[in-house]
């Protein structure tokens, strides 16, 4: 879910409009698994991933476009679209995308074995819970998932209170530091130093 946006702030396609519903079409997709062919569960799927690489994508453009020497410009891409990638393909298509397909597994085992409904009926009342468990998953996952990777989101310029290092995926020439955080928020690890350090090796 995104954030409201501040007067006057661009708005972002893949965050703040329509589009980001199509990251949980792999989700609608195995609520789904019951009732349909499992290739409309993979095409599910194929809706949810291009959603992700697209937001990677785009990230990446943005990323490109932030004033700073020539030098760091290529790794600060490749470190935008990389991160989105990671933080999306987890928190909008792998977690939710097998969450809800344990719980519509069990709970059609549960229903098989604890009622005598049709299976037409207990079907469609797991599709049911499937769809209801979706909107109470996001949050959560949201929350939990940039825990680990260091989530991207809308590039944000802030000044420091002290430098975090000559990390030149952090710095531009006029030493503001360049956050990637999730979903615009601040955060006080610098785990690019890490990915600068791999850079050079």
């Amino acid at each position: 879910m995104s954030e409201p946006q501040p007067r006057g702030a661009e708005r972002d396609l893949y965050r703040d409009t329509w589009v980001r519903y199509l990251g949980y079409a792999n989700e609608v997709g195995e609520a789904f698994r019951s009732l349909v062919p499992a290739a409309v569960v993979w095409l599910s799927y194929g809706v949810a991933s291009s959603y992700v690489l697209a937001d990677a994508i785009d990230k990446g453009k943005k990323a490109g476009e932030v004033p700073s020497p020539e030098a760091g410009r290529s790794a600060r891409v490749t470190v935008a679209v990389v991160d989105t990638f990671v933080w999306q393909a987890l928190a909008s298509v792998a977690i939710p995308g097998f969450t809800i397909n344990r719980v519509c597994a069990a709970s059609l085992y549960v229903l098989g074995t604890a009622t005598r409904w049709p299976l037409a009926v207990r079907k469609w009342s797991t599709t049911a819970l499937g769809l209801l468990t979706i909107p109470i998953i996001i949050h959560p996952i949201d929350r939990w998932v940039p825990s680990w990777p260091q989530g991207s989101s809308t590039l944000q310029v802030e000044l420091p209170s002290a430098k975090c290092g000559s990390c030149p995926l952090c710095w531009n020439n006029t030493g503001t530091r360049l956050a990637l955080g999730p979903w615009g928020r601040k955060d006080s690890l610098y785990p690019c130093h890490m990915v600068w350090q791999a850079l050079q090796q």
